[in-house]
Parts: structure tokens; C-alpha cells; sequence
């Protein structure tokens, strides 16, 4: 098994815009730069933010639109006086391709 999945061209996404990935773990956001730069994050950080991506991308942070809070999209982690993380996952391009891991993709579902 691959350890990336291809889950688009970037060209699916412009300058300064993000697509949302749906998996069985969740939504993932993924974001493309003003200088093509590719990230991918959990869409929601739950209880207090998203969709982040429908936030606003600032060098290589996107605010979320619900709360203002300003997340890095290296590192997901909350900036200034906002607190939290959400999840980042391994993403590159490779052929004008966008690859995320596949196990952010493939996650099981735990039983309840």
C-alpha cells in the first residue's frame, strides 16, 4: 500500500484557497498558499473553530471564520492569546499532484 493517496490536482484549489477532504476521522482542510505551498489540517477544532476552511489565509496562517482565533498551517497550533491545536497531516506535491498520507485517509472507525 502506498503511504500517500493522490486526492487532486492544485490547480482544484487557487492561490489563497482551501478544499475540504471528507474521511472517516473527519474533515480535513487542505490549503494552498500564495506561494503554492500545500497544508493539511483537521477542519474543525472541536467545539471552538471552523470551518477553517472558509478562513481567511494570511502568509502561512488561515483565520478561522466562526471565533477570529489565527491558526499555523505547519503546525496547526492556535497563535497570540487563542489556545488549542488542530491536527496537521503529512502533504505534498509531486507532478502538479496533491498527496496526503494515506493514513490520514484511511483511519478505521472505532466500534462504540
Amino acid at each position: 500500500m502506498s503511504d500517500f493517496i493522490d486526492i487532486g490536482s492544485i490547480n482544484d484549489i487557487p492561490l489563497r484557497g482551501a478544499r475540504v477532504v471528507r474521511t472517516h476521522r473527519g474533515d480535513i482542510a487542505v490549503f494552498r498558499t500564495a506561494t503554492s505551498e500545500v497544508f493539511a489540517l483537521d477542519e474543525y477544532l472541536p467545539g471552538k473553530a471552523g470551518p477553517l476552511s472558509n478562513g481567511i489565509q494570511h502568509d502561512n496562517k488561515v483565520t478561522d471564520p466562526m471565533f477570529n482565533w489565527v491558526f499555523d498551517l505547519a503546525t496547526g497550533e492556535a497563535q497570540g492569546a487563542d489556545e488549542g491545536t488542530v491536527g496537521t497531516y503529512p502533504v505534498k506535491c509531486q507532478d502538479g499532484r496533491i498527496l496526503i498520507a494515506a493514513s490520514a485517509v484511511n483511519a478505521s472507525v472505532a466500534a462504540e
